[in-house]
């Protein structure tokens, strides 16, 4: 568990308890934010979206990301940024800063959105999918609510079940997606916001289908080596 940090709050000087946020890294490690204890909050006066993202580097894998900066709701009704330790390269350098081949190109970090609603679980599981390189991502119909079908999503070659539910995924969700796609003549990977069913989990790695479960940050997560093998795909 993260530890808690003190928080002086610049309106009417009260000391709170804060604890960190905690979220998972696409590595599957846990990645706390690194709250600087000893720093001033920053008055929260407006909001952009520039500013309400952090770059920090998880220490278990070493890959730099996007994340939530915390913010911290007095009991005064005051709002305050806390400050973050920055990662020691999180600004963007050139391609040749390093010495590799010109002309290399660094792909963006992917910018998830906050999930409220059964549809913004499944434009989080499109926007990662865009964000992977896949082409022709779209949504079955005109519908963007999920799709009682089982197919919430469709790429070239791959359709996708994105379950928002509060319930683990089932083992009959994970083996109707897959005839889908084998009916399709494509892959299936699907995206979960409360995990899977044990057996559920182990017949996706009997079928090879991509498993990736969503937190509220809008954040996908690979859960098995086949969603690890998709990611590297896309990517590649």
């Amino acid at each position: 568990m993260a530890k808690s940090v003190p928080v002086h709050c610049p309106t009417c000087r009260r000391e709170h308890s804060f604890t960190p946020p905690t979220f998972p890294c696409a590595c599957g490690a846990p990645l706390t934010v690194p709250v600087l204890p000893d720093a001033d909050p920053e008055l929260l006066a407006h909001r952009t979206w520039r500013d309400s993202w952090v770059a920090v580097r998880c220490p278990a894998c070493d890959r730099q990301g996007q994340w939530p900066r915390p913010e911290f709701g007095c009991s005064c009704g005051a709002v305050v940024r806390l400050p973050v330790q920055p990662s020691c390269d999180a600004a963007p350098r050139r391609p040749d800063d390093d010495g590799s081949r010109r002309g290399a190109v660094t792909p963006p970090p992917f910018r998830p959105v906050a999930i409220r609603t059964e549809r913004d679980a499944v434009m989080a599981a499109e926007r990662y999918l865009r964000w992977l390189g896949f082409t022709g991502v779209r949504r079955p119909g005109s519908c963007p609510a999920p799709a009682a079908s089982g197919v919430d999503l469709r790429a070239e070659g791959l359709v996708v079940r994105v379950d928002p539910t509060t319930l683990p995924t089932t083992l009959r969700d994970v083996e109707c997606l897959w005839l889908h796609g084998l009916l399709e003549s494509s892959d299936s990977a699907c995206f979960s916001l409360a995990g899977y069913a044990g057996d559920a989990r182990t017949r996706a790695d009997d079928l090879r289908l991509p498993l990736f479960v969503l937190d509220l940050t809008g954040l996908p997560r690979a859960l098995n080596d086949w969603a690890d093998e998709l990611v590297r795909r896309g990517r590649g």
